[in-house]
């Protein structure tokens, strides 16, 4: 496995930790585990320190996609199967929180992130419906995928994005002035578009970067404004200037990243978790 990008991590390879998914996304560490969806298994599986295998921690689990943990330990995540976003409890129980816009029901959220003042933004694109292992048939309700600001206390569901025909992953920077959102159409290559946050709105989106291998689906920001990159089957990382830095090649197509205790950052890596010690923590939980 070729790794380049001095200075951003101390290993010199990642670690394989544990396998046996079918396509793993939406890595989260939760207390002392790490939950992880493994999509097309409809399965929300989970990872401690020290197992070699992924546990069954949610069966039938209405094909789940993203996980995030809030700055107040509440935990969210995007359901296909229920097209919404929905509080996971420490029971590994439920809350669906929206599913609708209007009168409409959503596609199928796919990837969230949490921003200090409590509003959960997510992106909405269509693999649940369109995709039979993936979730459930159905239509784009309001003709469109964007990105959505939800505010839990009011309920408030406002369109943000409305640019993409793909929105997929999505993070803040660290003083939440701008929202990164990955494109993961592949008609004229796979892009993050970067959009200024002013006074609660996104202006105009601006190209940031391109997949230098390929799909560029989930990522996450660490608290220097630096961006890790699922690209293909490396995990690519970037300076706030969309500068590349360097890469962690796998022999699999990363699909999500998290970072965990003591810097790590977890990869889900198709059918495999793995990790690598990094020098960096994730800007939003910080």
């Amino acid at each position: 496995m070729a790794i380049s990008g001095h200075g951003l991590w101390a290993d010199d390879s990642p670690q394989r930790l544990a396998s046996g998914a079918r396509w793993l996304e939406g890595p989260t560490w939760v207390g002392d585990r790490l939950l992880v969806s493994d999509i097309p298994g409809n399965r929300v599986l989970s990872w401690r320190d020290g197992q070699t295998e992924l546990e069954v921690a949610i069966p039938e689990a209405e094909f789940s996609n993203g996980r995030t943990i809030a700055r107040d330990g509440r935990v969210y995540q995007c359901s296909h199967g229920r097209r919404g976003v929905e509080e996971l409890h420490a029971d590994l129980t439920t809350t669906l929180l929206v599913d609708r816009h209007g009168d409409v029901r959503l596609n199928s959220p796919n990837d969230l992130v949490i921003a200090r003042d409590g509003a959960i933004w997510f992106t909405d694109p269509p693999y649940g419906i369109l995709l039979p292992e993936e979730g459930h048939p159905g239509e784009l309700e309001y003709g469109a995928c964007w990105v959505f600001r939800y505010v839990p206390a009011t309920g408030e569901l406002t369109p943000m994005v409305t640019d993409l025909d793909r929105p997929n992953g999505l993070a803040f920077s660290p003083d939440e002035s701008v929202l990164y959102v990955a494109n993961s159409a592949d008609h004229d290559g796979f892009k993050v578009w970067a959009y200024d946050v002013v006074d609660g709105q996104c202006g105009p989106g601006r190209l940031f970067c391109t997949g230098r291998k390929g799909v560029i689906d989930g990522f996450r920001v660490d608290t220097e404004g630096r961006l890790w990159l699922s690209d293909d089957d490396s995990v690519a990382v970037t300076d706030a200037d969309g500068t590349f830095l360097g890469s962690i090649d796998l022999p699999e197509r990363v699909a999500n990243v998290c970072f965990g205790p003591g810097g790590h950052l977890y990869i889900a890596a198709t059918t495999t978790l793995w990790r690598i010690q990094t020098y960096s923590a994730d800007a939003a939980l910080s």
